[in-house]
């Protein structure tokens, strides 16, 4: 799992910095620019249409101003009154670092470190410890913003021996984020800094195994091996929450489902799902939480539930499963306990920190076909999903993460009934020469119309990958031959049944074994998750190998589900394997992935 770093302003890291000393630099370098009560109209009238060192001083300030206003036009227009070229080293360095820093809120991080290759940058070590660390953090920011963890790691390696205080935890903490975003393979790589190296090997002794007690010991052990490092000193803050949590151990959880009304069976599914899981750790000898049960038909209020769960001793609840529950629960600021809500609310802001949200979403599978698609090489799509809301949502995820990607989105056709699907097929197949693959959305019905059209015109070869909602999950060889070559992604529960949770549910609910096994195996890992959720939300790169798919928690707090693929062969649908351009992710022991 890829793990996207955010843009971060420099602005509030450098206000930490007021403490730091200045030296006084040498007359050969130039002074610096310095801090003055006076407005920018002022400063610049002082400098007037002079171009003296002390006029230029005066306009450097007036432009720092202006950035710390986050006026990049204002900046600008005041950098451009002065010959840059003309200044002394340090000024050099001053104006440089600025430009970056606007390139930054520009959102150009190339064009920033672009700036560090001038020449001044040489004596950057003989400024004051100010300066050094304006511009390094700075340098480190772009080099995070341009997709190069590691070398922004470096950087804040190199640069956190000059901070003190909340500066260096806040370092700290971003060189933690840098360096846990890093696939596996650049963790185990050597380089010559000792405390990057540190860092390195710290990330790498949490992936693999999210047992809280083995993931604490390995922990304890890297401190002793490097008890000299900054990290062995004071643990990342994620890390210190891995030991609360170790205290805390998870004793009740409240079940809140519709138990009645047109999600009923829905609802009896996750709890069939949910409960077996439990059952199954109890004959494992493995300690597992006491569950109430609450139906959400009946509760009244939100606010009514959560007294009742407080008053319980409830320290996680695992619902509710109707979307406009879950959107008022997305619309609080706060919750009063962690909650695992079983559906996604319409929510684009904030939500409050103690809600995560969990769910077979087909616009997750749509994104997951497009970073299979790109992994698979493709590069520019079509697209047939069906008429209505739904196929507008799954579209809009697919071409958003394609988009993202950089794939080109051909054309896209709507499909709805039957006698339809052949003309929107030869609309789309107009685009046939600018096209590397269709991206499909539809029940098995449709499905199994799209290739027969496909080879009637002449567009066989044209690869399809599709959503699971093609596939019914009955074994039906004879009526499937028309979903051969279709490549899908599904869940585990429907591609392995060797599984014995899923051999045990299946022999007390058939039903299971068909694509309602989807929430029988969502349910199991929702269970999984309630045990696991507060150290996958610690540790983000990690990945919790369940029933429904690798699960981990993403920056949002919201599930994310890595689906396996599959492709249909002679009726049948058989397992894909990885993409070759797919990176490894960090997880869970097969022993640990089911309770």
């Amino acid at each position: 799992m890829k793990f996207r770093l955010r843009p971060l302003l420099c602005a509030t890291a450098f206000a930490l910095l007021a403490a730091c000393s200045s030296a006084p630099v040498t007359n050969s370098l130039g002074e610096l620019p310095q801090p003055s009560q006076a407005s920018i109209e002022q400063l610049l009238n002082q400098a007037g249409g002079s171009q003296s060192e002390q006029a230029n001083l005066l306009r450097l300030t007036a432009a720092d101003k202006a950035y710390a206003q986050q006026n990049s036009r204002e900046t600008r227009q005041i950098l451009g009154m002065i010959n840059l070229q003309g200044l002394k080293p340090a000024q050099q360095i001053f104006a440089q670092t600025l430009l970056a820093q606007l390139d930054l809120l520009d959102k150009q991080p190339a064009q920033a470190l672009k700036r560090f290759n001038d020449a001044s940058f040489a004596q950057l070590g003989e400024l004051p410890a100010q300066q050094q660390i304006r511009s390094g953090l700075t340098k480190a920011e772009a080099l995070a913003a341009n997709d190069q963890p590691l070398a922004a790691a470096q950087e804040r390696v190199f640069i956190g021996p000059l901070l003190q205080g909340e500066a260096a935890h806040q370092n700290r903490e971003r060189i933690w984020q840098l360096v846990s975003s890093l696939p596996d393979a650049q963790l185990r790589q050597n380089v010559k800094d000792a405390d990057l190296n540190g860092w390195l090997a710290l990330a790498a002794v949490t992936r693999g195994n999210l047992a809280l007690d083995q993931q604490l010991a390995a922990i304890e052990e890297w401190q002793k091996q490097h008890p000299g490092h900054p990290a062995a000193q004071q643990l990342p803050d994620d890390l210190e929450r891995l030991k609360t949590l170790a205290r805390e151990p998870l004793n009740r959880v409240a079940l809140l489902l519709p138990m009645q009304g047109q999600l009923a069976g829905v609802s009896r599914a996750l709890q069939d799902g949910f409960m077996a899981a439990r059952y199954e750790a109890l004959a494992a000898g493995q300690p597992a939480p006491a569950v109430t049960l609450y139906d959400s038909t009946q509760i009244g209020t939100l606010d009514n539930f959560y007294r009742q769960a407080q008053a319980a001793g409830i320290q996680l609840v695992v619902g509710p499963l109707e979307k406009n529950l879950v959107k008022q629960l997305g619309d609080r600021p706060q919750l009063p306990i962690n909650t695992l809500a079983l559906n996604y609310g319409d929510g684009q802001g904030a939500q409050p920190p103690q809600l995560f949200q969990f769910g077979l979403a087909a616009e997750d599978e749509a994104r997951d076909a497009a970073r299979r698609a790109w992994a698979d090489g493709k590069r520019s799509a079509g697209a047939l999903v069906p008429q209505g809301d739904w196929g507008t949502r799954v579209l809009a995820a697919f071409q958003d993460e394609w988009q993202k990607l950089g794939g080109r989105l051909v054309a896209a056709e709507r499909i709805g009934q039957p006698v339809e699907i052949a003309n929107r097929i030869s609309s789309l197949l107009q685009m046939r020469q600018g096209m590397d693959f269709i991206f499909l959305a539809a029940t098995p019905a449709q499905a199994r119309q799209i290739n027969p059209i496909l080879a009637y015109q002449n567009a066989r070869d044209l690869p399809v990958y599709a959503t699971s909602n093609l596939n019914s999950g009955v074994n039906e060889p004879g009526v499937n031959q028309d979903l051969n070559g279709i490549m899908f992604c599904e869940t585990p529960w429907l591609l392995d049944s060797s599984n014995p949770l899923r051999a045990k549910i299946t022999a007390q609910w058939p039903q299971a074994a068909t694509s309602i096994g989807r929430l029988y195996a969502m349910g199991a890992d929702a269970y999984l998750l309630a045990l696991h959720l507060q150290q996958l939300k610690a540790l983000p790169n990690s990945e919790l190998p369940g029933l429904s798919g690798d699960l981990s928690v993403a920056a949002d707090q919201r599930v994310v589900r890595d689906l396996p693929w599959a492709v249909f062969r002679n009726g049948v649908a058989q397992l894909l394997p990885a993409s070759s351009a797919s990176l490894p992710a960090a997880s869970i022991p097969p022993s640990l992935s089911t309770p």
